[in-house]
């Protein structure tokens, strides 16, 4: 195929973000495909959502969706939980479905890395999201993963970890942990650890679309080679601490070569027998081959068997992801995690008896096993101060020592009232319920998610699952001097209702 001539690519200061990267990415395709490009990108972007099947039968609800939205669905075809929206009388932003986590809003390029994974529900499986934030992709991790095993999410910014333990919160796993650690650690910290590990790594962000979540801004040379050097250092940890024979996705949302192919390049240079860069073709129905070189310098081989997704290749942003098998030793030094004992947070086992007694209530209050949720998920119950957790065994079996920012999921609390079960779980488990819920009808269930309460007859348990016409969880309720009181979250009180 023919290139274009290359061309100086250092942006002029009155050139756009835009043009600038238009300049530099332009050498890298041929005239063809610079016209479908520069033709692709006057077209508005359309949404794209995933369905989360802790909470929703992808397929079933996704034309339920679309009837009662009015929404024209499109299937993401790297995805089978993924569609694009392309008409909606209602915004995907605006539904319950999504308030309540049923499906994760999200740009149709950045479902490709999860689904690259060889990934099926294993429950001893660990897998590692080394920066994850705002959680998109480790919720993908975690429908992929059947909500089974252990996935780590990891992100060394502060103020990205509310964000972070939000959509988690909101998508309602247990099997989860939440981490605050710089992602070139963990190789040396836990060397031939985790089955999978996703790196969906810091980058420049040229991806040639514009959205909040990835605005365009110009990028000089030496920032690009400033990133590109932590990527390789963040991608050699993520090598490392994987076992041998594992899977780690390499991806980023920018097409500068330099942090793409050239950081698949120096590592395979630098481990030659420690990694293999699988191809993807056979995972994408339209070819997307990363570059044979860039500029003069020849790429090894198995570079161009990664994914470089131009947007007009799929109408989606700018991506690039690799799919990486680790044949042999990736060599580091290796050193001590962090420590602190989940007894030093103040997580406590339950003995046997608190338990009994709490599965008792469920029993009785909601008609649910509680047991055998534990058993079939794995977990077990730990207590801090009046609030009782879910937590992984799996953690408590590798990690226990391991600083966390938050763990599994909140069950919920004792209250002088009896035990008030958590948001959280109530919207993963409600449908299980042989009892304890309340439903309202149209006008009771918009007030109620403007936050008001209800006037309902007492429904004989102290807290109740509260569900619309529709069968559909909106909150929690409290019957309190007559009236159903709202213990819906603020975050969630939705004004527009």
């Amino acid at each position: 195929m023919a290139r274009r001539k290359k061309k100086n690519t250092s942006p002029l200061p009155s050139q756009s973000a835009e043009q600038a990267a238009l300049q530099r990415f332009a050498p890298l395709l041929d005239e063809q495909d610079y016209a479908a490009l520069l033709q692709d990108l006057e077209r508005p972007l359309s949404t794209a959502i995933r369905a989360n099947p802790l909470k929703a039968d992808p397929q079933a609800d996704a034309a339920r969706w679309a009837q009662q939205y009015g929404w024209r669905l499109d299937p993401v075809p790297f995805c089978p939980t993924g569609w694009w929206v392309s008409e909606a009388q209602t915004p995907p932003s605006q539904t319950i479905e999504h308030r309540m986590g049923a499906y994760y809003i999200q740009d149709a390029a950045s479902m490709l890395p999860v689904e690259l994974f060889d990934l099926r529900p294993d429950p001893e499986q660990l897998i590692l999201d080394l920066a994850a934030s705002p959680g998109g992709k480790t919720t993908h991790l975690i429908s992929r993963a059947g909500d089974q095993g252990l996935v780590l999410a990891n992100d060394a910014s502060r103020e990205r970890i509310t964000a972070l333990r939000l959509v988690l919160q909101n998508w309602g796993s247990l099997n989860q942990a939440v981490l605050r650690f710089q992602a070139e650690q963990y190789g040396r910290w836990f060397p031939e650890t985790f089955d999978r590990v996703l790196l969906d790594a810091p980058c420049s962000m040229q991806g040639l679309r514009t959205s909040e979540s990835h605005p365009s801004r110009p990028i000089s040379d030496r920032e690009v080679q400033q990133l590109a050097r932590r990527q390789t250092r963040m991608l050699e940890s993520a090598l490392q601490a994987l076992k041998t024979g594992g899977q780690v996705v390499y991806s980023t949302c920018t097409l500068t070569p330099e942090e793409d192919e050239l950081v698949l390049d120096a590592l395979l240079k630098e481990y030659p027998g420690g990694l293999r860069v699988e191809d993807t073709r056979a995972r994408l129905p339209l070819p997307a081959p990363a570059l044979r070189r860039v500029g003069e310098q020849l790429l090894d081989g198995q570079v161009s068997g990664a994914a470089r997704i131009w947007p007009h290749r799929y109408h989606t942003a700018g991506f690039f992801a690799a799919l990486i098998t680790k044949t042999g030793p990736i060599g580091r030094r290796e050193a001590q995690p962090p420590e602190r004992p989940l007894e030093v947070f103040g997580l406590d086992a339950l003995d046997a008896d608190e338990l009994d007694d709490l599965a008792a209530r469920f029993n009785d209050e909601y008609g649910f096993n509680l047991h055998a949720m534990l058993q079939e998920n794995r977990c077990e119950l730990r207590q801090k101060g009046a609030a009782v957790f879910i937590v992984p065994e799996l953690y408590t079996r590798h990690f226990a020592s391991l600083p966390f920012q938050s763990l599994g999921m909140m069950l919920g609390e004792f209250s002088p009232d009896g035990f008030v079960p958590s948001h959280e779980w109530l919207a993963r488990f409600y449908r299980f319920f042989a009892g304890g819920r309340v439903r309202l009808d149209s006008g009771q269930a918009q007030a109620w998610l403007r936050g008001e309460d209800a006037s309902v007859q007492p429904g004989g348990v102290p807290v109740l699952a509260v569900i619309d016409e529709q069968g559909r969880y909106i909150g929690r309720g409290k019957y309190s001097d007559g009236k159903l009181k709202n213990l819906l979250p603020r975050r969630l009180v939705w004004m527009q209702a």
